[in-house]
């Protein structure tokens, strides 16, 4: 399964009383795959919001982006926890549910060692047909998988094909020369997504592609093309959404920005639930400054 270079890890719309806005998911997922050129969204992912979405939720969620989709985009389902367990049956739901793969995060919380965690991705993995991106977050999750655990992982699990990693450029640089043919190995930060592609990644799994996917989309092919200076012009320009999105303006919780963000763009995407709460009158004109440039259509 190839998800392609440009994968987003969409948002979740919400009404006045933050219930999903249904009607508002469907504008948002054509504008990632028509307008911003999403080859692959991830549903229920951090940007999602899928700490505080109930399991109902969630996949209500995957079967509505499979049917929308209508296979312009692969649809990756967010399984993840730190219970492998419940990672388990919420993934054979998304199975279920028509969904294309399942990305899944390093345990939280609990700590895991590196045997744990190889155990736990196993476990998950062999419990379904699916392809499996694994999520490597330590700034999120405390436990950072290393290296030689993913690539354990990626030459002894056949479905375990892709690795998001935002540890370091050294680990994607690592993974990425040593993982066996085929594995794909993307970057989760989207102001690494040149570097890492110039290190060996295959893509970047991104928030700032609700608003520049576009353009995020002609560097990387800038890029692939060898035209080095023409991408690294699109980096340039690039830099400040993906920096003030989550430096606003000092550092926010993914998704608080990026709705804001959408909003100014017309979408109707709502609030965040609690714990997480919306920017501040200043945090919104600091947004507003950055992604103005890319607010016309």
């Amino acid at each position: 399964m190839d998800f392609g270079r440009l994968v987003t890890a969409m948002v979740t719309p919400f009404d006045a009383n933050l219930g999903i806005h249904w009607a508002e998911a469907e504008r948002v997922i054509e504008e990632l795959i028509e307008v911003q050129k999403s080859d692959s969204l991830v549903i229920s992912g951090t940007t999602g919001e899928s700490p505080t979405l109930s399991d109902e939720e969630k996949v209500q969620l995957y079967r509505f982006a499979v049917e929308k989709a209508r296979g312009r985009a692969k649809i990756i389902a967010g399984t993840g926890s730190n219970n492998t367990s419940h990672s388990i049956h919420l993934t054979k739901l998304a199975e279920e549910a028509g969904a294309d793969g399942v990305l899944l995060v390093v345990p939280y919380y609990n700590k895991p060692n590196q045997e744990g965690l190889y155990r736990h991705f196993k476990a998950i993995a062999e419990s379904t047909a699916l392809p499996v991106m694994l999520y490597n977050v330590p700034s999120r999750t405390v436990t950072s998988m290393s290296a030689d655990t993913t690539l354990r992982l990626a030459n002894d699990v056949k479905n375990i094909t892709a690795t998001k990693e935002c540890a370091s450029i050294e680990q994607v640089a690592i993974i990425a020369s040593n993982a066996p043919e085929g594995f794909k190995v993307y970057t989760g930060d989207d102001s690494a997504t040149l570097p890492a592609l110039s290190v060996g990644a295959y893509g970047i799994v991104s928030v700032s592609s609700h608003i520049v996917g576009e353009q995020m989309k002609h560097m990387i092919q800038a890029y692939l093309n060898g035209e080095t200076v023409q991408a690294a012009e699109w980096n340039n320009k690039l830099l400040p959404v993906f920096k003030g999105l989550f430096e606003a303006p000092h550092p926010v919780p993914n998704p608080v920005a990026v709705k804001f963000a959408l909003q100014l763009r017309g979408f109707e995407v709502g609030g965040v639930r609690l714990p997480l709460v919306e920017a501040t009158d200043a945090e919104q004109q600091f947004i507003h400054n950055v992604v103005k440039p890319f607010l016309a259509r």
